[in-house]
């Protein structure tokens, strides 16, 4: 655990230091986003409609008990902003991307490419691994808007056609109770998720060992590893989102 750390720390410093000295690679960066971000958004949009019908169908049985369905769009809207959304999202994309960063660069590290472009004079961390870790950082955001807007028009689906809660009234109790606060607090969080879910594939593809046997490990290691930090990592993030609001 240590040692992992300490590997992901040190990744983490140069990274940072390539992504601000030149020369920069557009190019490089469209590519990883349109990779990271466009070819997720199927997965993100079907995982977000049926969250929402579903938290929508569940919410609505319990408040019936209580005669409140007119709440259903309240903590439907608030759920998938907050959480649903934000932690599904990344979970999915991190599955998708962080498992490919790592077979990607794996098969180069196995194959010895990448030692072949430190013997040719190239940064293999600023040529391989800030365009990916700053495209996570930048689609994941607007993955999470897609996903919450397609949650809560799923919800507002549901609550029409099971529960007749009107269009109007759904709407109304979203938009009135849905601050900024709400939406800045899950976008927040998904540019740690990002960064974490790059981070960690981009550290273990880079440390693969073992041939062919050494990519499908580490494979799994950067899934089980960027889902337990995204997990740990939201409930840290969420205490200080709720933090800056009360203060």
């Amino acid at each position: 655990m240590l040692e992992l750390l300490g590997g992901i720390s040190k990744l983490t410093y140069d990274t940072a230091c390539c992504a601000f000295t030149p020369p920069y690679n557009p190019r490089g960066l469209l590519q990883q986003v349109d990779h990271i971000g466009v070819k997720s958004i199927s997965i993100a949009s079907v995982a977000a409609v049926f969250t929402g019908l579903v938290l929508a169908l569940q919410t609505a049985y319990g408040l019936s008990r209580f005669g409140a369905k007119a709440y259903v769009g309240i903590i439907v809207s608030l759920s998938i902003v907050r959480e649903l959304g934000p932690v599904l999202t990344a979970l999915l994309v991190g599955g998708r991307v962080g498992s490919g960063i790592t077979a990607e660069l794996g098969s180069m590290k196995v194959t010895e490419q990448i030692d072949a472009m430190r013997a040719m004079g190239a940064n293999p961390i600023k040529k391989l691994v800030v365009p990916r870790v700053l495209s996570a950082m930048l689609v994941l955001p607007l993955l999470t808007v897609m996903a919450d807007i397609l949650g809560i028009l799923g919800g507002m689906v549901i609550s029409r056609y099971e529960f007749q809660v009107d269009y109007q009234l759904y709407y109304n109790t979203v938009t009135r109770n849905l601050t900024v606060a709400d939406i800045v607090s899950g976008l927040g969080k998904t540019v740690v998720f990002g960064f974490i879910i790059a981070i960690v594939g981009c550290y273990s593809g880079l440390e693969t060992r073992g041939g062919t046997e050494g990519i499908g490990k580490a494979t799994t290691t950067t899934v089980v590893t960027s889902a337990i930090a995204i997990i740990i990592s939201d409930f840290f993030l969420t205490k200080f989102f709720w933090w800056l609001e009360g203060w």
